[in-house]
């Protein structure tokens, strides 16, 4: 795996930013994923957002982080919501100056890699994978699991045929029998399971320190210079997220229409979902502090499997939690 795979969608990155940002905001471009079903989809398909915030929203779908990052950096796309953790520490790692402003989800059950199950390995012969051939989105919280887990295993990495491959590419290979190996979430992970088995759970990959959890994510300049306007997006989702936490059924058609998926997959998706509260975000376990420290960690894995050219110092400057403090204080 080269470096400039990596580099090569986020090169030219904070230089392009600075027009775009500057003229007054009347309207804005957040990035999303299809087949990701979240609580903040029944406020887009609302008006809720336009009504809270007062400019006009246009939507545009990913299937990575790194695109989304590669779209902020061309100023293209203001906001980007469940923006993998990874891809965010790959393009900071660069130069790209982009901020976290909230925990999104968390979702260690729906993001994996699934082995083919002609090969019938299991976490017990897990070794067996050398040589073989493996899609992996490349720079994602996927491919972050994909590096902690063949070293848990003592996979000789370098023996592999790594394939950059999004999410539904790698499924659709997968299910060819193109691939050994796939890793990716969401609904692309749920087809990727008709074919094939995990190594481990989503509980085991946490006890191995494998967190996966999602952000919304924007440019340092234009976050900078729309506070409010960004206060003000973070709580309608927030609001959003309460409403699906305290039980509220009727929005799961909503998000499923808009995800593009059928209700019962919806739901089965975002079971395994966790949408931590507000206060939850704010505390020491996520933005204050838990989520720089992970940055690192992350940050520190891909240098050493030699994916990224080095990691910062520290990534508390990546961390913005002063709009989602004035969306919180504003709420009480």
């Amino acid at each position: 795996m080269k470096r400039t795979t990596f580099l090569a969608l986020i090169a030219g990155t904070a230089m392009a930013l600075s027009a775009q940002m500057a003229r007054a905001q009347d309207e804005i471009t957040v990035g999303y994923f299809l087949e990701w079903p979240m609580p903040f989809q029944y406020a887009k398909v609302t008006g809720a957002y336009e009504e809270a915030m007062g400019v006009k929203i246009n939507w545009v779908s990913f299937d990575t982080g790194t695109a989304m990052s590669a779209a902020m950096a061309s100023g293209d796309v203001q906001l980007s919501v469940s923006q993998g953790v990874p891809p965010f520490v790959v393009a900071t790692s660069a130069g790209q100056d982009l901020q976290i402003l909230d925990v999104a989800v968390s979702y260690s059950e729906n993001d994996n890699c699934v082995v083919a199950e002609r090969h019938e390995i299991d976490a017990e012969s897990a070794k067996e994978l050398e040589g073989m051939k493996v899609g992996v989105p490349i720079g994602t919280a996927a491919h972050y699991g994909f590096l902690k887990q063949m070293s848990h295993f003592g996979v000789d990495i370098s023996t592999l045929e790594v394939v950059n491959m999004a999410p539904p590419d790698g499924a659709a290979a997968f299910a060819q029998g193109s691939l050994d190996m796939v890793c990716g979430w969401g609904g692309s992970l749920r087809r990727m399971k008709e074919h094939g088995n995990v190594l481990l759970t989503g509980a085991e990959k946490e006890e191995l320190g494998i967190l996966v959890f999602d952000v919304t994510s924007g440019p340092a300049a234009f976050v900078a210079e729309n506070p409010d306007l960004v206060a003000k997006f973070l709580a309608v989702t927030a609001e959003a997220n309460a409403q699906w936490n305290g039980g509220d059924t009727s929005m799961l058609p909503v998000i499923a229409k808009d995800a593009g998926m059928d209700e019962d997959a919806t739901a089965a998706t975002m079971a395994t979902f966790v949408f931590p509260s507000v206060e939850e975000q704010l505390s020491e376990k996520w933005l204050g502090g838990g989520a720089q420290q992970f940055m690192k960690g992350v940050a520190d894995v891909f240098v050493e499997a030699g994916s990224i050219d080095s990691a910062l110092e520290t990534y508390e400057g990546a961390v913005n939690a002063g709009p989602l403090t004035a969306a919180f204080e504003s709420s009480m």
